[in-house]
């Protein structure tokens, strides 16, 4: 049974475990809508559960509702720079942050231009990391109803807690903060390396 996602920036663990364990088709015809995992992820920091958030560019009013795939990232903020400092400062004592910095390193020195491009870059990149390829398949149109598979594009909701079963772990703070359920997959790759994948699988 196929199963229907967004593609998001550095997804959390709930959605990377649905990619691990089923066959997936992104959806890529939807329209752009705020508060989604579209353009934020959690980690976890010294202050605690912390969102990265993508600024892009939005479109006036006469133009309508823009679509994800033609939404563009706004490069003058120099929000790469920003990102890759707080990743640094958060999960440089992490056991495994220096086992994959060199190659979550680029996605953060050359400027992209859309959004989903770079959603699909950071997917792309976990999906190496667990040594498991991304899948490729797309949907070729938007439709409100999945007729065959699973819709899980609810995932992509910012707005709402999802409440999972998930597996405690080590995370670099979580002595001062406690555990910090379904933040994004690199927490748990950088605390948990190679073991990350069968976490993934188990939840």
């Amino acid at each position: 049974m196929k199963s229907v996602l967004h593609p998001v920036y550095f997804p959390n663990i709930a959605t990377m475990a649905v990619l691990v364990t089923n066959e997936v088709i992104w959806e890529v015809h939807d329209n752009y809508q705020k508060q989604t995992f579209r353009n934020r992820c959690h980690i976890c920091t010294d202050q605690g559960k912390h969102m990265l958030n993508l600024p892009i560019h939005h479109v006036g009013g006469n133009q309508g509702r823009q679509k994800y795939k033609d939404v563009k990232l706004d490069n003058a903020s120099n929000w790469q720079r920003q990102h890759w400092r707080t990743l640094q400062t958060a999960y440089r004592t992490s056991p495994f942050f220096e086992f994959y910095e060199d190659d979550l390193a680029p996605l953060f020195e050359k400027p992209i231009t859309y959004l989903l491009d770079l959603n699909i870059k950071t997917i792309d990149f976990l999906c190496d990391s667990l040594s498991i390829e991304n899948q490729i398949a797309k949907t070729s149109s938007y439709n409100t109803k999945i007729d065959s598979g699973n819709d899980l594009r609810y995932l992509v909701n910012a707005k709402k807690n999802l409440a999972i079963q998930q597996e405690t772990y080590n995370q670099v703070f979580g002595n001062r903060h406690g555990f910090i359920e379904n933040t994004s997959t690199l927490d748990l790759l950088f605390n948990e390396g190679p073991g990350s994948l069968s976490y993934l699988k188990r939840l």
